[in-house]
């Protein structure tokens, strides 16, 4: 007996795949206009992100079946990933395999996410009945967008809000409404263009209101963000910081050769900015490829300290950190365990602060840890996950920090509170308001974009950065290993910047500010309606299911 996996479907005729080309054309469309939208294309082609949507909405209105609505939105993130963040994998002669490998997966996985949208879509056409449902297709998106906050296999990359980053009029009102009401922003303006569009093509004078609406929605952002532009005082207090920018292979990094020629380096660039009157100096992310406090570098620390109180200067840096504990029940439940000299240990990618007038560093411990390259999803669920996947480096087995840490530097007589975020952590919307919360007066991003060569992710990374300038209301500086490091103000208008890929040092002014925004307040308002709003969709369709199925 034959069992037959597939059913012989009946053949297509020329008429029906004609309109499948064409659909397929027109999702691919939608794609490419967001996917060139995104950094590193310079305006105006942000602006494409208004009717980006346009021709796949002509699609996903046809379509009927999950299937068919939930294939159209795969395409269109699939293709939208291949065209923005093809560069996860590294993909350079130096790549560990496995990091390419992860690389690979995060770009047809990331699809698979935005079947939500497309799901809750469908799931809405059997509540509300007619053309009301397009309406309801930005609350399920920005739902998916919150998500990818979430979970260990969070990556928040491609939030439309921050395809705008470079569009510094429109992003001001992000102060008040974040990121995701920004795709919000996006998403309804597509609606009432691609309802207009559907308008003339069926003869009817609509199209002149909906395109006024269109156009309403778009200029509210626009003369809000004038006003803020056009109002914007720079705060008079100050600090003068050095940014240095070691420009070291990440790869041969690991390698540890010279440990004291590298912290020659780091002490050569960090002079020069002190000769320029820098009173803090930033050092990017794992500046040093060791556990610096683990009792084992001594004299490095020592000559750390000793440069910095004969220059009397402050020093944040990216750092490897561990921390021991030889007593079981003092250590967290994430810990590991040394069989052969008996303790538990954690070991985090992490920030110290050190000052040149005390002896206790101060530490924070990254909290989001990038999936598959810092961290095995589900590790502490699934143990032996990560012993399975390594990759060469030895960086995916990082524990996740517990707390947001705010700096505080005793600088010059001024209490300076810093908020430090390492690398991809700085693309969290909701996340980077814990630390302006909690009093932080400028925000620091150490990170190490050099395992992406000249690729769009390392100047993507910088221009998200813009966004939570705006939604703060506070400065950001970047020190990265390759580039770019960079001073960007609370407009998100970035001051000064090095280029990619050089050996250099950069002094800026950072202002300092206590005021917290709307958003900074509020962050969750956005995303939380439309999660909960997309929950009750989901939930409506149980008890439907219910209700058919008991015949209640």
């Amino acid at each position: 007996m034959k069992i037959k996996i597939f059913r012989n479907k009946e053949p297509k005729t020329p008429e029906q795949k004609r309109e499948i080309r064409k659909d397929r054309v027109l999702i691919i469309l939608s794609a490419l206009l967001i996917g060139i939208s995104f950094t590193p294309f310079p305006m105006p082609f942000p602006l494409f992100l208004f009717f980006a949507f346009i021709p796949y909405f002509f699609v996903l209105e046809k379509r009927k079946t999950l299937l068919r609505i939930n294939q159209g939105n795969y395409l269109l993130v699939l293709i939208l990933s291949i065209v923005t963040i093809y560069w996860v994998g590294s993909w350079q002669s130096k790549a560990d395999p496995f990091l390419m490998m992860g690389g690979g997966v995060l770009i047809f996985f990331y699809p698979v996410v935005f079947l939500i949208p497309s799901t809750l879509y469908y799931l809405s056409s059997r509540v509300f009945k007619g053309k009301f449902i397009i309406w309801l297709f930005p609350l399920f998106w920005v739902t998916a967008e919150y998500l990818l906050t979430l979970t260990d296999l969070k990556f928040p990359w491609l939030t439309l809000g921050h395809g705008l980053a470079k569009f510094t009029a429109f992003i001001q009102i992000a102060d008040i409404i974040g990121a995701f009401g920004l795709s919000l922003v996006v998403l309804y303006t597509n609606i009432f263009l691609f309802r207009a569009a559907k308008s003339i093509s069926e003869k009817s004078r609509k199209y002149i209101l909906q395109i006024s609406l269109a156009g309403v929605l778009f200029l509210i952002p626009v003369i809000y963000g004038a006003l803020k532009l056009g109002n914007f005082e720079e705060s008079e207090n100050k600090i003068r910081v050095g940014l240095i920018q070691p420009d070291i292979d990440p790869w041969d990094k690991w390698e540890v050769g010279s440990l004291n020629d590298l912290v020659e380096l780091y002490f050569n660039l960090s002079q020069k900015c002190i000769d320029q009157g820098a009173e803090l100096i930033i050092w990017p992310e794992t500046a040093l490829p060791v556990y610096l406090l683990s009792g084992t570098y001594p004299d490095i620390v020592d000559t750390i300290y000793h440069f910095l109180r004969i220059n009397n200067v402050h020093l944040m840096t990216g750092m490897p950190d561990i921390r021991f504990y030889f007593n079981k029940d003092e250590a967290p439940e994430n810990s590991k365990y040394a069989e052969a000299a008996d303790y538990y240990y954690t070991t985090f990618n992490a920030i110290l602060l050190f000052s040149p007038d005390e002896n206790e560093i101060q530490r924070y411990g990254k909290m989001h840890l990038v999936p598959l390259g810092e961290k095995t999803p589900f590790v502490e669920q699934i143990p032996f996950l990560g012993d399975l996947l390594k990759w060469g480096v030895g960086l995916s087995g990082w524990n996740t920090g517990q707390d947001t840490t705010v700096f505080m530097a005793n600088i010059n007589s001024k209490l300076v509170k810093i908020g430090g975020l390492v690398c991809y952590e700085s693309v969290f919307p909701v996340f980077v308001t814990h630390f302006v919360e909690r009093d932080a007066q400028f925000l620091v991003v150490v990170t190490n974009d050099s395992w992406y060569g000249n690729s769009s992710g390392p100047y993507q990374h910088k221009e998200f950065a813009a966004l939570r300038a705006v939604e703060n209301r506070r400065a950001v500086v970047r020190s990265a290993n390759g580039g770019i490091s960079c001073l960007i103000d609370a407009r998100g208008i970035t001051i000064e910047e090095t280029n990619m890929f050089t050996r250099d040092y950069l002094v800026v002014d950072v202002p300092l500010s206590d005021e917290k925004t709307f958003y900074t307040k509020n962050p969750f308002i956005v995303p939380v309606l439309c999660s909960v709003f997309s929950l009750w969709i989901f939930g409506i369709n149980i008890l439907m299911g219910m209700k058919k199925k008991f015949k209640l």
